[in-house]
């Protein structure tokens, strides 16, 4: 509609401007053929013809102080108002067209302009009735011209969104709604187009949250089937775990040396299967248990994973250990023989699978100390090393597993272990096998003075 007025008020300005200019240019034509006339004389028959071939009511010319009156028609209508071309100006112009169509005047204008038929100025006098007639069929014709270019630009405008958004907005939306019924279904997953425009960036950003959304939905459906698995094994289980430990038991009590030397650490191990059996479920809740951290040896959790390993001295995985001498970490005794277990036979399986040409010097290194009061453990091996496509994710469950049979939940308890530790574990780069960093941090100690010292210093 703006646009629409700054296009109207000019062009009805200037097509009054014009009309009045057409009067003048045929008053001016008239003038000469009236002017030509022998002496002046015009019969009023032809005189009349002249005015109605122009449309005035009379023409009148200025020679000097002289006006002369060419044609007058009988009964010329009373002049309304004067119009001087000569020094009408634009505002003016638009004052006087909108006065012209507002008012419903029946009078005569006259209009006062150059001459060409060597007079100062030649005036006119016509109707305003057909003037205005005239500025209303323009109006109008302007106005449906103005609506059918309003109508064709709102089709290329509505066509136009359509194509780049109303119809890209539909895909996604149908796309939305299928992959919300099926949202395990790789196939629901939409292809991003080619645009670069913020609905190609959105298609796109869409298309990967969908594949991470799918595949966190296959990891869940498998951590529910382990779940699942887990559950209907674990009753029967600890009820065979139960009875070797009533074996383990009888067993305690036979003289012969050999028993005596392995049977308490046969009932250390069941218990502490039996243990492991009734928190299996742990890692599909919201965190494990919270660490029993006391000041604990560091030397016999390091013999007892070996010995859970069978890494004898004879086998073809060497153990190697430095580890201070009597050094202590403020830990849970059994989540840390949980996390080094781990490690340790995630490094057991690597050397494994060596071929049989590479399997010799194959060995399991655990390197300990302190530094402050931070506990350092790390575990290595001269095996294959941690494959590139697994390091992106490698204490994520069920990605790091790089063994045909592995579940990949190794790494991912070791983790969540030292965390609630308050401690961090890492993969350390190293140009032989894997090397694995545990850092546990002692808990800070209240330092509480005594209260008879407190009195003193008071």
């Amino acid at each position: 509609m703006i646009a629409e007025v700054l296009v109207y008020v000019p062009s009805i300005a200037n097509f009054y401007q014009n009309r009045l200019n057409d009067r003048l240019a045929a008053a001016n034509t008239a003038a000469l053929v009236l002017d030509a006339a022998p002496s002046g004389m015009v019969p009023d028959s032809l005189a009349r013809q002249i005015l109605d071939s122009i449309g005035a009511r009379a023409v009148a010319i200025k020679h000097g102080q002289q006006r002369r009156l060419l044609a007058i028609a009988d009964m010329p209508m009373p002049v309304e108002r004067d119009v001087d071309m000569r020094t009408m100006m634009m505002g003016t112009a638009i004052y006087d067209a909108f006065e012209m169509m507002l008012t419903k005047a029946e009078g005569s204008i006259r209009i006062v302009g150059p001459t060409s038929a060597g007079g100062q100025f030649i005036e006119v006098v016509v109707d305003e009735q057909p003037l205005r007639r005239s500025m209303y069929r323009f109006s109008i014709n302007l106005l449906l011209s103005s609506l059918g270019i309003s109508i064709l630009t709102a089709g290329l405008i509505y066509l136009a969104l359509h194509y780049l958004f109303v119809r890209p907005m539909r895909r996604v939306t149908a796309n939305l709604v299928a992959f919300h019924a099926e949202p395990e279904n790789p196939a629901r997953i939409i292809t991003p187009t080619d645009r670069a425009d913020e609905i190609g960036q959105a298609e796109r950003e869409l298309a990967d949250m969908q594949h991470d959304l799918v595949s966190m939905l296959h990891q869940k459906s498998r951590l529910a089937a382990l779940g699942l698995a887990v559950s209907k094994i674990n009753h029967d289980l600890r009820n065979l775990l139960a009875s070797a430990q009533l074996i383990s038991d009888q067993l305690a009590t036979v003289p012969d040396p050999r028993v005596q030397r392995f049977a308490p650490k046969l009932v250390r191990s069941l218990e502490r299967a039996i243990a492991f059996c009734q928190s299996t479920l742990s890692y599909g809740r919201a965190q494990e248990a919270a660490p029993d951290r006391r000041i604990v040896a560091l030397d016999p959790i390091a013999a007892e994973v070996r010995e859970s390993l069978g890494l004898a001295a004879d086998t073809a995985i060497a153990w190697v250990s430095h580890i201070e001498r009597g050094m202590t970490v403020d830990a849970d005794p059994d989540q840390l023989f949980r996390v080094l277990l781990n490690l340790a036979r995630n490094a057991a399986q690597a050397l494994e699978q060596r071929a049989p040409d590479e399997a010799t010097g194959s060995q399991i290194r655990m390197l300990a100390k302190r530094e402050g009061i931070v506990s350092i453990i790390e575990i290595s091996d001269n095996g294959p090393g941690v494959p590139p496509r697994a390091r992106e994710h490698l204490f994520e469950a069920f990605q790091s597993s790089a063994r045909p049979g592995g579940t990949g939940l190794g790494l991912t308890i070791a983790a969540e272990l030292v965390r609630a530790h308050g401690g961090q574990i890492r993969l350390v780069d190293s140009n032989i096998g894997a090397t694995f960093r545990i850092e546990i941090p002692d808990r800070p100690v209240e330092l509480h003075a005594p209260r008879g010292s407190e009195r003193a210093s008071a």
